[in-house]
């Protein structure tokens, strides 16, 4: 999703689109629809990401409480580190701009097809590939610079 909802993605786009429906009313047509419905979307992956943090910072107090859980083992190590390259990543794009990062985030995040992608945005087959091109670089270089930082 657009912030990195990751392999919820699903869940979060049904939840959006319910919130969507039942808000419907409210929209007044200041700003485009898909605008309007991004928001949402971007929303509901915030939210997300708050009750994931939480998880994750129970998980961690478990862990440090307990150490010999099942708990402490690897599960929840590998939690907290996709969690962190989650977060690096999420960084990374908000770094990007706009148009670079709606065409990853169609493109990589909701899983669009190139097509799908041209419909979505508005833009031509051309424009959608050369800016995923240049969109992809620059990501790899914010991440670089990152892992760089961080080492």
């Amino acid at each position: 999703m657009l912030l990195g909802a990751g392999s919820d993605s699903e869940d979060v786009t049904q939840e959006a689109f319910v919130k969507a429906y039942r808000k419907l009313s409210r929209y007044r047509g200041e700003s485009s629809f898909r605008s309007w419905l991004l928001a949402i979307v971007a929303n509901e992956t915030r939210n997300l990401h708050r009750s994931r943090g939480r998880r994750d910072g129970l998980v961690l107090r478990a862990a440090a409480a307990d150490p010999t859980s099942e708990i402490a083992e690897d599960g929840a190590v590998g939690a907290v580190l996709a969690g962190e390259r989650r977060e690096t990543l999420v960084g990374a794009l908000r770094q990007l701009p706009v148009r670079d990062r709606e065409v990853i985030v169609c493109r990589y995040f909701l899983d669009l097809t190139e097509e799908e992608t041209v419909a979505a945005l508005g833009w031509p087959r051309g424009t959608v590939k050369s800016r995923t091109s240049r969109a992809l670089a620059k990501l790899r270089g914010l991440l670089d610079r990152e892992e760089v930082r961080h080492g």
